[in-house]
């Protein structure tokens, strides 16, 4: 999650507003930023400035942004999709203002400058905050792209007009990488190559919001004789968005995904969702033959173009695993690298960048302990003043006299559930409400022990309910069986009662008026 607060007497911004998804908790639930404690300190923003479309940039803004009403400044494409999301919550987007890449504002005691930087998402922009003593230097998310395919390479010229910055709040994110992340320019050259070696289908998983990952393959696949199809709600809306505002020009037509399994398998390439192993996304669905439009086949081959986020491991692995079982390729990342690019920035881009705007102090934020540490290093080797390691809740002061921490601010995780932001521990320690339930649910479940770890359902589900709120069975027992295998209980008793506590929680965040449930477990006889 990204949400920081600058201010500067009474006047205070909030840069970026992100979300995370909690895969330690059933159902993996969003989980937002706490603003609780804002308001007890006086501290209302009065504005949101966003500096690029990413989840975790804008994916809390549609929950939060209603405690506050202010004016949201953000680029042609992130503006277009916290459109969508404020849609989506019925919330009017009147209050979304476009500002294009290069442009300057003035909001209160604050001047902004949008810094155009290259990343993993186009229109990702550097913020310059300017107040009658400070200039600071806020640069999301940035690499040194030569070749981004869309949009320019980062102007050299442009942050050595702006040194010296006062401070620099900085990406650490690959601050423990040697030299220079990866050209999009080489990834796509690398997926043209690989592809054209490809005997049967193709798919291919990347993050939807990496346009130019997805212009390259669709490149790719025009000079390979193939045919293009999007899998994945959050890949065709990203491409509609983006087309919308004229990038993807010279994108080949799509073809339906119910219309693919109709094409010999040599013409197929499918860009689709599900790269971190996401249990309902579409690449999940596929390696359960559980899509509804296509079956892969022995022959084909699946390439993974992105990078497992921290966290994300066993999912990707038990998909990979699951894919293998299919006699599908599978190519990832950790054994092809050429095949993804990092959109953050490695030790010698960072030192290239700082000797541009020469920053007097810095402020190492995102990644753990240990790349903000390295980052550190990095900043001390060229004589930049780094006394801080910022953490969750720090309310830091520039001075005169440099940085130091004010106070530390106590958060509380915050989760998105029943279409409303809750407290975590207010949703542990909730007693359940009888009152507030429709029907009963009833469940009969026979499971078998997995030598590898985790349960399998065996036969048929037993499942009865008549409660007047629907139920989509099919999402249940998709969710259903990722669960049981994900479970690390050993014992029949012991995973009754986790799969119980994780019922509620699904119903709850699927359903208006959850039921009570009543669960059955039986142990399935091994097949030999």
């Amino acid at each position: 999650m990204n949400l920081n607060l600058y201010g500067y007497r009474d006047d205070w911004l909030a840069v970026d507003c992100g979300m995370m998804i909690r895969q330690d908790l059933p159902d993996g639930p969003l989980q937002v930023p706490d603003i609780e404690p804002l308001s007890g300190l006086g501290i209302v923003p009065r504005a949101l400035v966003i500096t690029h479309g990413h989840e975790d940039h804008i994916g809390a803004a549609a929950w939060l942004w209603p405690q506050w009403g202010c004016t949201v400044y953000a680029t042609p494409l992130a503006a277009g999709l916290l459109r969508a999301k404020f849609h989506e919550r019925g919330l009017s987007s009147e209050a979304i203002h476009v500002v294009e890449p290069g442009d300057a504002l003035e909001c209160g005691a604050f001047m902004l400058r949008y810094l155009p930087v290259t990343h993993s998402i186009p229109e990702s922009c550097a913020l310059l905050l300017s107040t009658p003593q400070h200039r600071v230097l806020h640069t999301g998310d940035w690499k040194l792209d030569p070749e981004p395919l869309i949009g320019e390479p980062v102007d050299e010229t442009r942050f050595r007009a702006i040194a010296p910055v006062d401070l620099l709040v900085g990406d650490s994110t690959n601050a423990l990488q040697p030299g220079w992340s990866g050209s999009e320019g080489d990834v796509a050259r690398a997926l043209e190559t690989t592809l054209a070696e490809c005997p049967g289908r193709v798919i291919v998983s990347c993050f939807a919001s990496n346009l130019a990952r997805v212009l390259a393959l669709g490149r790719a696949a025009k000079r390979c004789g193939r045919r293009v199809g999007l899998m994945g709600r959050s890949m065709e809306r990203m491409v509609r968005i983006a087309r919308s505002l004229g990038y993807l020009e010279d994108f080949p037509p799509l073809v339906p995904v119910r219309d693919m399994g109709y094409l010999p398998a040599e013409e197929v390439l499918i860009i689709a969702t599900g790269s971190q192993g996401e249990p309902r996304a579409a690449l999940s669905r596929l390696a359960r033959h559980a899509h509804p439009d296509l079956e892969l086949q022995p022959g084909d081959t699946v390439i993974f173009s992105a990078k497992a986020i921290p966290g994300n491991e066993r999912h990707i692995e038990r998909l990979q695993r699951g894919l293998r079982h299919l006699d599908v390729t599978v190519l990832e990342e950790s054994r092809y690298p050429a095949l993804h690019a990092s959109g953050h920035p490695a030790r010698d881009e960072l030192r290239t960048f700082y000797e541009w705007v020469r920053p007097r102090r810095l402020l190492p934020v995102h990644g753990e302990h240990r790349h903000q540490q390295a980052h550190r290093e990095i900043a001390e080797e060229l004589g930049i003043d780094a006394p801080l390691l910022p953490g969750n809740g720090d309310l830091i002061r520039l001075d005169r006299q440099g940085l130091s921490v004010e106070r530390h601010i106590a958060l509380t995780p915050r989760i998105v559930h029943q279409d409303n932001v809750h407290s975590l521990r207010d949703l542990e320690s909730a007693p359940q409400d009888r009152h507030a339930r429709d029907g009963d649910l009833h469940l009969v479940l026979p499971v078998i022990a997995m030598e590898s770890g985790g349960w399998q359902r065996v036969g048929r589900l037993l499942l009865d309910y008549s409660g007047p709120s629907p139920l989509d069975e099919t999402a249940f027992v998709v969710w259903l069986d990722d669960t049981l295998e994900q479970s690390d209980s050993e014992t029949l008793a012991e995973l009754r009662a986790q799969l119980k506590a994780r019922l509620r929680h699904w119903l709850a965040d699927h359903m208006r008026r959850p039921p009570a449930v009543h669960l059955q477990l039986s142990a399935a006889e091994a097949f030999s």
